[in-house]
């Protein structure tokens, strides 16, 4: 038989009835396969063909029709919707990245010029919103301010849009926006009201577990219209976002208390201008971590929280009034004392601790502890006793028992005093407990820390029998203000005493997991020349040191200058919001729950230690007169505003094409 290639046609093959596909029989070439070569001139041959594989020649090769690909398309486009923002700003332009990433078409208008943000992302931008509308999005995406909300939809020619749109806001006010909706709109336009409780700096890593409150106001009865609904509220449920269905009155209940609030203290303390410091507790840097996130925020977006929720005049009311409660409560407490030291108990204090120290102002006066003396003794722990001090605390309270854990484990050895009974606690933390200060004292440790409150310090210092001490001891103190500590013991103590003014700048909770990072300040006040005094000085410090403080030396002056702008003002705050009763919300925000934080942590301090920190520390009233200050400054912006503006609230229906003179005049009080 020739070439195939030499004839004209190509040869035909036909296939004998054995080849014909089986269902019975899975081998598609059986045994007996035949074939029949025929040509034009030739009489049909036979030949005979063996089983062989199969072989892949092609794979969906390309059609005129590709009806796969076709129907692939049209799946993807019942996915996903044309979505218009009106107000390409930071927000606008932070919610287009998403939409274009899951496959939404995005288009854009804004009265200022972002065509060359949206063509970044992949935005078709419409400086015209007659072009913008004739496109006939499915959704028309309002992500302006509050207070230019209306002015901004009054503008749209809303008559070129489909009759079905889906419009939706993502304002921070929701009462204001559902009543803009419902009187402007014609009643076939859909509504949702929504509010991402979250923007692009506390989500500029993910949405995943933030807040997005929404309410369906109004949804069309079609299938189709629900199905749009649902589809967009997917774009934000596809990012992990904790989905919150709530009605807008409820909404702007819950954000007066948290928002609002959150933005109040945050620009207040903006105001004040704090500063980062050497020595910031946790609770400072929380909240300079507040005011930094709301200072990006624009004063049009606090003024609207303000005007446009009928909430939250009331929780400004209630701020005024826990802030005036907490400084009629301190100068109170600050008039006792005047009042004491004039007519009472101080007039006797005074002479009798005067009494009671000799030349040298060594106290004689005994302690008197009812009952028997009590002594616990522990064993010595093992080790080199030139690397080990003797440590004595006076006062074994909540911090002093922290402090000794620390000690103990470092195998130091530890006594401890009080003048209540903590020998149970001392035993289980391996303490010499002391009830009697004398027979604490003839112990003769090398080194003495009052763990007492600020108020209670020059008392218990007075109590002890100093003569009955060595006259190299070190002293050391831990309280939060260091001049009033620093000038009672220059005064107080006899000159052959060491002195060392330190500050942990923790406590039992937020140094329970260590004090790796946290700051230790001291000052050495007095250290006598020689060398064993120094070495027990720098033998201390290590206990601190060893366990990864971060060592800050300062004088007490410098350390109270910042204490009164950082320690003073946390704890202020704390108890200001701690008046407000807040509670936490199904919608907190990240910088409401900061806020709900410091409450926790300095309600747990005694009303003693925050009255020490203001009576003690002389630059404290300053920082409360500004604080003051700049509550009043910030009020007065609010109301001055509020004076000097005309607002239109949105009481009646409209028409959804206002006359030229209301939207000229919207745009001059919006702008």
């Amino acid at each position: 038989m020739p070439p195939l290639s030499l004839h004209p046609f190509p040869p035909k093959l036909i296939p004998t009835p054995s080849l014909l596909f089986n269902p019975q029989t899975p081998n598609l070439y059986p045994q007996s396969s035949h074939l029949y070569y025929q040509t034009p001139n030739s009489t049909p041959k036979r030949r005979r063909f063996g089983p062989r594989p199969l072989q892949i020649k092609s794979l969906d090769a390309a059609q005129v029709f590709d009806y796969e690909s076709k129907l692939a398309a049209q799946f993807r486009s019942s996915q996903t919707l044309t979505i218009a923002v009106i107000g390409f700003g930071n927000f606008g332009q932070f919610l287009a990245k998403t939409l274009t990433r899951q496959g939404h078409t995005v288009l854009a208008h804004s009265r200022s010029d972002h065509s060359a943000a949206a063509a970044k992302l992949g935005v078709s931008f419409f400086p015209d919103p007659h072009d913008l509308c004739e496109q006939h999005p499915h959704v028309i995406l309002l992500c302006t301010s509050i207070i230019s909300a209306a002015a901004v939809l009054y503008s749209l020619p809303v008559q070129r849009l489909r009759r079905s749109t889906l419009f939706v806001d993502v304002l921070s006010v929701k009462e204001f926006s559902k009543a803009l909706f419902l009187n402007s709109l014609p009643p076939y336009f859909d509504l949702i009201c929504t509010h991402p409780m979250f923007g692009p700096e506390s989500a500029k890593e993910s949405w995943n577990e933030l807040h997005f409150v929404f309410e369906k106001v109004r949804i069309g009865e079609e299938g189709s219209r629900a199905e749009r609904c649902e589809k967009f509220l997917s774009i934000f449920e596809r990012e992990g976002c904790k989905m919150v269905e709530m009605s807008c009155a409820e909404h702007d209940k819950y954000a007066a208390g948290s928002q609002f609030i959150t933005h109040t203290v945050g620009r207040v303390l903006g105001m004040l201008r704090l500063e980062l410091t050497p020595i910031n507790t946790k609770g400072y840097e929380t909240l300079l971590d507040l005011v930094e996130n709301t200072a990006g925020d624009s004063f049009d977006l606090y003024y609207g929280l303000f005007v446009y929720n009928k909430n939250a005049l009331d929780m400004l009311e209630r701020l005024d009034s826990a802030f005036e409660a907490l400084k009629a409560q301190l100068f109170g407490s600050l008039h006792d004392v005047v009042r004491n030291q004039l007519f009472g108990n101080a007039g006797k204090v005074r002479p009798l601790l005067q009494e009671n120290v000799n030349q040298n102002g060594a106290a004689l006066v005994r302690s008197s502890i009812a009952g028997r003396p009590l002594k616990v003794h522990v064993p010595d722990s093992s080790g080199d006793d030139n690397l080990m001090l003797r440590v004595g605390i006076v006062g074994f309270g909540n911090f002093g028992q922290f402090l000794a854990k620390t000690i103990v484990r470092q195998g130091h050895k530890v006594l401890a005093y009080s003048r209540s009974d903590y020998s149970v606690v001392a035993r289980q933390l391996g303490v010499s407990y002391f009830s009697d200060a004398d027979d604490f004292c003839e112990e003769h440790p090398e080194v003495i820390i009052l763990c007492t409150s600020i108020l209670s310090t020059e008392k218990v210092l007075m109590s002890l029998p100093l003569q009955r001490l060595k006259r190299s001891t070190l002293f050391v103190d831990v309280l939060s203000v260091k001049e009033f500590p620093r000038s009672l013991f220059l005064h107080r103590l006899p000159p052959y005493f060491d002195i060392l003014c330190t500050h942990p700048m923790f406590g039992p909770e937020s140094g329970k997991n260590g004090w790796n990072g946290l700051a230790f300040v001291y000052d050495r006040v007095r250290i006598g020349n020689e060398e064993s005094r120094v070495s027990r000085c720098d033998q201390f410090l290590d206990i601190f040191a060893q366990e990864g403080c971060r060592m800050v030396e300062m004088s007490c002056e410098e350390h109270d200058k910042h204490a009164a702008g950082s320690q003073f003002i946390t704890h202020t705050m704390g108890r200001i919001l701690e008046k407000l009763g807040l509670e936490s919300t199904r919608v907190n925000t990240k910088g409401y729950k900061t806020l709900l934080n410091l409450v926790e942590n300095t309600a747990g301090d005694s009303f003693d230690l925050y009255y020490g920190l203001f009576m003690y520390n002389a630059n404290a009233m300053e920082q409360l007169k500004r604080l003051d200050n700049a509550f009043e400054a910030l009020k007065k912006q609010l109301f001055g505003r509020l004076h000097g503006s005309q607002h239109i609230f949105i009481t009646t229906k409209t028409t959804f094409a206002p006359n030229l003179f209301q939207l000229d005049e919207l745009y001059d009080h919006c702008t």
